[in-house]
């Protein structure tokens, strides 16, 4: 597989540093998101996520470093590079007094390569009426509609900040399936930010984990969680000190076994075990949520030294 050129990358930075006061929340990250296919970042709160959509989008300038956005400076963005970039977040803000129609009339007229069939072929998923005010709309419907909207621009790239939060498990299902089915958003770079792995679970193709502002971990899902194994060891006595567990990611005793997360082992892990007097010992898969939540936990795997 060929490294993808300069020109190919819709997202790239270079030692990008963001500073509120004693604070960095972006420490020298050196990222670079490919063209094409699904992309989720993750990471827990704090990890600098809302900080570097905010740089790459203009809003914020960095304290040092470098950040670009299709091929542009992130501090020097036109009126026309924005129109290349469709974003949604969780607000899913839109004017509740304007009814459905004369918002998307607005759109239209704002947007000059706009698609009606894009925005058919998404807001069909949703009971939406032309003559509806936005204010009338539950917030399912809202997320759809601007769905909609947004991929009537014909993106390059979209990005999508938390945009189920808050949904009910039907109105989530029917915006992924929107997104998913949808020929327009299958044309462009989608970014998707989200806490819930599940929802990155089904639609990723690529895993970026950041954490307190460096990137962490850039993989498909599913290599991410071959990554992370649960192991159940019967050890009759107290477990290995947790600082002398290779790879350890979280440790718990339940119900007299011990369990082990651990990153990158392989079955030499099951002979550590049986070394440290376990009587039996098991392997088993996690899910990306598991695995990923273990991951970002793992500093907390072992208590500060006194």
């Amino acid at each position: 597989m060929t490294e993808p050129t300069p020109s190919e990358y819709v997202i790239q930075t270079e030692a990008l540093c963001k500073r509120y006061g004693a604070k960095l929340a972006l420490d020298h990250l050196d990222l670079r998101i490919a063209s094409g296919r699904i992309h989720a970042i993750v990471g827990a709160n704090g990890a600098g996520k809302s900080t570097l959509f905010r740089i790459l989008l203009g809003f914020l300038p960095p304290s040092s470093g470098r950040a670009s956005i299709l091929g542009r400076d992130s501090q020097h963005l036109t009126p026309t590079d924005r129109g290349r970039i469709g974003f949604v977040n969780e607000e899913h803000t839109l004017p509740n007094w304007m009814r459905v129609a004369a918002v998307t009339a607005m759109q239209r007229h704002h947007y000059p390569r706009w698609d009606q069939r894009a925005f058919d072929e998404v807001i069909g998923h949703y009971h939406v009426l032309p003559e509806q005010k936005v204010g009338q709309l539950s917030r399912g419907e809202r997320a759809g509609f601007n769905l909609a909207l947004t991929l009537a621009q014909r993106p390059e790239l979209l990005v999508l900040d938390e945009p189920t939060l808050g949904l009910d498990v039907v109105a989530k299902r029917a915006f992924l399936e929107s997104l998913l089915y949808s020929n327009a958003a299958g044309q462009c770079t989608v970014i998707y930010c989200s806490h819930q792995m599940e929802e990155v679970e089904r639609v990723a193709d690529n895993l970026i984990i950041l954490e307190r502002g460096h990137l962490m971990n850039m993989s498909a899902p599913d290599d991410f969680c071959a990554r992370v194994m649960h192991w159940v060891a019967d050890i009759p006595f107290a477990g290995p000190a947790p600082a002398s567990v290779p790879g350890l990611l979280q440790v718990q005793r339940i119900d007299g076994l011990h369990h082990y997360l651990v990153l990158d082992q392989d079955e030499d892990f099951a002979d550590f075990l049986k070394a440290s007097g376990a009587r039996s010992v098991q392997s088993m898969p996690v899910s990306l949520d598991r695995a990923v939540n273990g991951f970002l936990a793992k500093n907390h795997a072992v208590p500060a030294a006194a």
